[in-house]
């Protein structure tokens, strides 16, 4: 098997890379360089002659807050980009998977998420990548739409490396506690994508590893975890804390859906941070 993946040099898109070649699967990443996904033509060209069976489609424009004052340029990328790569998709007969977002929903309630439910995003970040499910729906038969939230990995940066670092510059952090999800080890996601790419039992997913806690909880398990006990860690509530994009409260998804159609959840986020704590 073929497969693309474009952000081949992101967080996830490093991992998904070095799972493919693990496993003899042929792996082609692209990255802004090799196909901007902005330019309609270039994603037809690449995709059309690279003669692959799938494209995991990581790319994206991520800053949530820089978003907000960035709408055109991450909607040209999340929204228009996704478009461009699923058309180029439908006219190869190349099956997609899109990495999308618990950010479009609208993080209300407490109970977990479906992959089937609405979708009102609370910010720019969560809208543009709604509008890249929309044209994924709208264009392709085949395709798998993966969501994912609190991501980490080695490749870049993450949550973790900067709690590690205020911890060590400042000993002491404040940290929001009344938002509840679960973190995802893109090691972790990157080997469960690979699997699910190799199958046809499409539709929307979503993937987080397993267990839930507030970004208080988190962040105190990486001190205690990083032997950094020392360090304060106050609990905040979101709105003490300034930040530009809404955040959703409620980023607890329902992982249901894995289990029903054969695919293995992923481990608890405990033992992948430890995992990543060990990695890097």
């Amino acid at each position: 098997m073929r497969v693309l993946v474009t952000g081949s040099k992101g967080q996830l898109g490093t991992d998904l890379m070095n799972e493919l070649q693990k496993r003899g699967l042929e792996a082609i990443g692209v990255d802004v360089e090799e196909m901007d996904v902005t330019d309609a033509k270039s994603c037809c060209q690449v995709i059309g002659q690279a003669n692959v069976d799938a494209v995991i489609h990581c790319a994206a424009y991520t800053a949530v807050d820089a978003a907000e004052d960035n709408v055109e340029l991450c909607r040209k990328i999340n929204g228009y980009g996704t478009r461009n790569v699923a058309e180029a998709c439908r006219k190869a007969g190349v099956k997609l998977m899109y990495i999308s977002t618990d950010y479009v929903f609208d993080g209300q309630g407490s109970r977990p998420w479906e992959p089937d439910d609405e979708r009102h995003p609370l910010n720019v970040y969560g809208l543009t990548k709604y509008e890249g499910e929309l044209a994924i729906e709208e264009l392709l038969e085949h395709y798998f739409i993966v969501r994912i939230a609190w991501v980490f990995g080695v490749q870049g940066k993450n949550f973790i490396k900067t709690m590690l670092r205020l911890g060590k510059e400042k000993g002491a952090v404040s940290v929001v506690n009344d938002q509840v999800g679960s973190p995802t080890y893109t090691y972790d996601l990157a080997r469960l994508l690979v699997d699910m790419v190799q199958t046809d039992r499409y539709g929307r997913y979503h993937a987080t590893n397993e267990g839930l806690c507030s970004w208080y909880e988190f962040a105190r398990e990486i001190f205690r975890q990083a032997g950094m006990e020392e360090v304060s860690v106050t609990p905040v509530s979101s709105s003490e804390f300034a930040a530009k994009a809404k955040r959703p409260e409620n980023s607890r998804m329902s992982k249901e859906k894995l289990s029903e159609n054969g695919f293995s959840r992923l481990p608890h986020w405990q033992d992948a941070l430890k995992r990543f704590l060990q990695e890097i």
